[in-house]
């Protein structure tokens, strides 16, 4: 049955399998019949950032852009969901076609462009859907701000989503908006993290609710530029780093069918690239810092192996695409054995 649903949706445009396989995955959710899924899994509850996670394994943004599909992921048997990336304003993204598969590589290329419906949409959508799971919100730059106006856009997104989110990720890795990782270095790092931080202390005040702010970095970064960017984060006290984002490297794939697309490159080439800046990250940051290791997750031994490398919780997406939701189930057990890597 696995292999028929696969190749049915293989045989359509992945963007439009990605739609078609959530609205199933609501549907099945409405009705009852995933509820089976979660059941029977051991699971390792963690308290993280103030957070209490019901297992260390999430979805990871990108997967519902909207919060449209939050009952569905949770019937999977999700810890915690990560939405986005959100926007201030709603806009299409790039051009299609935007999404391909490379299946003899078990990877992904996207250059989808931060596609959301925009905060209004996302934050009714949040409102009206309670879940059992930790729910996050990633959040990004309209592509139309000029990065003189990035840590408007930034402050703004986490002002209007802090009542809604148990978690904001500050998105500074896509590849696919014009400039955006210039943000993870020098000044302007500096002033975005400043700026989320003052904001964030004033709301906990205001609202007497503390949201963790977590930041989301790219894979494809020198040892030094790391080294700095990961002292940058302590400094400025963040609650926690997701590493990593897709990959603008394309020498895994690039003899491969659409391996000459532009984008991030995501699933199995991405696994050890990811997982190398995971541990490099924990090494400087220490053990306090939580990390969210995401990026070529494709099996249970995969989700073990970022744990190992210093990841507290691990995210899935590409893998998803090529393994189904029986991957969950595998993540989680094995999320849930005693962790091997050094305290």
């Amino acid at each position: 049955m696995d292999k028929l649903v696969r190749r049915l949706l293989f045989s359509v445009d992945p963007e439009r399998a990605h739609d078609w396989a959530l609205r199933c995955l609501d549907t099945a959710a409405w009705l009852g019949w995933s509820n089976g899924l979660a059941a029977g899994t051991p699971d390792e509850a963690v308290e993280l950032m103030g957070l209490r996670f019901p297992n260390r394994v999430g979805s990871a943004a990108g997967i519902d852009k909207n919060a449209d599909h939050i009952r569905g992921l949770t019937a999977l048997g999700f810890g915690f969901i990560e939405v986005g990336t959100v926007t201030p304003r709603a806009q299409a993204g790039n051009e299609r076609p935007r999404l391909f598969r490379v299946p003899d590589r078990r990877a992904v290329i996207n250059r989808l462009g931060f596609n959301n419906a925009g905060m209004d949409y996302a934050l009714d959508r949040l409102a009206a859907t309670p879940s059992d799971a930790v729910v996050g919100v990633n959040i990004g730059k309209n592509r139309d701000t000029p990065m003189t106006g990035a840590v408007n856009d930034y402050v703004q997104a986490f002002e209007r989503v802090h009542g809604y989110a148990d978690y904001v990720a500050v998105n500074l890795s896509s590849p696919n908006t014009p400039g955006l990782r210039a943000l993870q270095a020098g000044d302007a790092l500096h002033e975005l993290l400043g700026e989320l931080k003052a904001r964030q202390r004033r709301l906990a005040n205001e609202q007497a609710r503390y949201v963790p702010l977590v930041v989301k970095i790219a894979p494809d970064m020198a040892d030094d530029e790391l080294v700095t960017l990961a002292r940058a984060l302590v400094a400025a006290e963040v609650d926690g780093v997701t590493a990593t984002n897709t990959t603008t490297d394309h020498a895994s794939v690039a003899d491969a069918r659409h391996g000459d697309e532009t984008g991030g490159v995501s699933g199995a080439p991405l696994m050890a690239p990811s997982t190398a800046v995971l541990a490099r990250l924990r090494a400087i940051v220490g053990p306090q810092l939580p990390i969210i290791g995401v990026g070529g997750v494709l099996t249970g031994e995969d989700a073990e192996a970022k744990r190992c490398a210093g990841a507290d919780l691990v995210q899935v997406y590409t893998g998803l695409v090529y393994r189904g939701p029986r991957l969950v189930r595998e993540m989680r057990g094995s999320m849930a054995q005693p962790s091997t890597h050094p305290e």
